[in-house]
């Protein structure tokens, strides 16, 4: 097995300090500063410097990190060979998701999980984009669901292993009764004068709405600011602007709020991308999960 204290600093990486690790492991900051401390005796370097009144790595522990990635992904492939020794269909998968994936994409998976396989025991948790690297890292999440952006590991990433499920397209949210409501597609540029509803906190979908609409040839007038899809749809329903909102989100029925389909050459989308820890997607309990997941999207 992988030494705990490996472990515990490949946490710190992610997290920043030692605080947040500690958080993060469920484990006191005295303890995580105990392990790391035995660690670098152990190793006979030091691996964390004072930096005011944070931790800064030491150059000898990113290179401790880069063979601890490497053991780590091997120690995943290596439970996934010793999971062939095994009878049965029991175990354990946990996914984390973003809100609306969670809704349109994992939980179908996990019915079907449940109907397939029904000794694999599926927990679900809704979580933000940027938690999953720490969450899979501390073995909190086998599966992450997540919206690529600055703030989640890229594909070069060594720690994680990434699978497309989804290009999710955008559509324009207007009120009933809006000049717009009653066409079947529209053009983005089409909105071009109205007053906007922003998402200040969902930066990955404020990033998408500025980037969408420049290439569509203008700058949305953001009027009003929203985070929860439901406060988003209730703004427009009330006529206060109009919006971006992805197709999967779920928005309330009762609001008087009308999605119209984008067309042309600006059809802004997202990107649902799940992420495991490398080596572990042979795991025959996250491989079930993940081909779950690709099923669901399919029926998207």
């Amino acid at each position: 097995m992988i030494d705990h204290r490996l472990q515990t600093l490949r946490v710190l990486r992610e997290r920043g300090t030692v605080t947040a690790a500690a958080e993060a492991l469920h484990l006191t900051p005295s303890t995580v500063s105990q392990q790391l401390k035995q660690l670098a005796r152990d190793l006979g370097v030091d691996l964390l410097e004072a930096q005011g009144r944070r931790v800064r790595l030491t150059p000898a522990a990113r290179t401790v990190l880069r063979h601890a990635d490497v053991l780590s992904a091997q120690w995943e492939r290596a439970r996934a060979d010793l999971a062939e020794h095994r009878s049965g269909t029991s175990g354990q998968v946990r996914f984390c998701s973003v809100s609306s994936a969670l809704a349109a994409l994992v939980a179908p998976a996990a019915a079907r999980l449940r109907t397939e396989h029904p000794g694999l025991a599926v927990h679900m948790s809704e979580q933000e984009s940027e938690d999953a690297a720490h969450l899979l890292l501390s073995h909190r999440a086998d599966i992450a669901v997540v919206i690529p952006s600055e703030e989640v590991p890229g594909p070069d990433d060594a720690r994680f292993t990434r699978t497309t499920l989804l290009d999710e397209p955008q559509d324009l949210l207007v009120p009933a009764g809006h000049r717009l409501a009653g066409r079947a597609a529209a053009r983005l540029a089409d909105a071009a004068g109205e007053a906007w509803i922003g998402y200040p906190a969902r930066r990955d979908q404020h990033q998408l709405l500025l980037a969408a609409c420049a290439a569509a040839g203008f700058a949305p007038r953001v009027a009003h600011e929203a985070n929860e899809w439901f406060a988003v749809s209730a703004l427009v329903a009330h006529g206060f602007g109009v919006a971006l909102v992805p197709r999967l989100a779920p928005l309330p029925p009762e609001d008087e709020a009308v999605r119209v389909a984008l067309r042309g050459d600006v059809v802004p989308k997202r990107r649902l991308v799940a992420c495991v820890r490398r080596g572990s997607e042979r795991q025959p309990p996250i491989a079930r999960g993940l081909a779950a997941l690709r099923s669901a999207a399919a029926d998207r």
